[in-house]
C-alpha cells in the first residue's frame, strides 16, 4: 500500500500514519502487505511500515509518481526501495505533475518558506 501526500513539505510537523497502519494490521494485512509512506510512524506502528520517503510528493519526489498499479520493490538487505518504471515512464509523470495547492496562511505561511524538507534535515535556513 502506498500512502502520499500526507507530509506536507513545509508545513509543520509530520502527520502519524497511525490510521492507515492501524487499518491494514486490523484487517489481518500486517505482515502481508507493506506500507510506504513520505509520513511517519510512531514506536505503536508495526508489520512491513517504510516511512520518511524523500524527497516527498509535496515537492515532485518520486513517491509523488506512483500510480495504482505499480509495483514497489523492498529490497531490506540492500536497503532500497524503488518502483519498477521505465526512466522514460517517470520522466512523462514528473512533466504531468502538479503540487497540491498549500493552505497555509500568517506565521505559518512564513515558516513555511525557510523550513527545508525531510530529507535535508528539517531545518530553517
Amino acid at each position: 500500500m502506498y500512502w502520499s501526500f500526507d507530509m506536507k513539505v513545509h508545513e509543520v510537523g509530520m502527520p502519524e500514519m497511525l490510521v492507515p497502519s492501524g487499518a491494514l494490521v486490523g484487517a489481518g494485512l500486517g505482515k502481508k502487505v507493506a506500507l510506504v509512506t513520505d509520513g511517519r510512524f510512531s514506536g505503536a506502528s508495526h508489520g512491513i511500515m517504510i516511512g520518511h520517503v524523500s524527497p516527498e510528493a509535496q515537492v515532485g519526489g518520486p513517491i509523488g509518481l506512483i500510480q495504482d498499479g505499480d509495483i514497489i520493490v523492498i529490497d531490506q538487505e540492500n536497503a532500497t526501495l524503488h518502483v519498477e518504471l521505465t526512466d522514460d515512464v517517470l520522466r512523462e509523470r514528473k512533466l504531468r505533475w502538479q503540487p497540491p495547492p498549500r493552505r497555509l496562511t500568517g506565521l505559518l505561511q512564513k515558516y513555511s518558506r525557510v523550513v527545508s524538507s525531510a530529507h535535508a534535515g528539517a531545518v530553517t535556513h
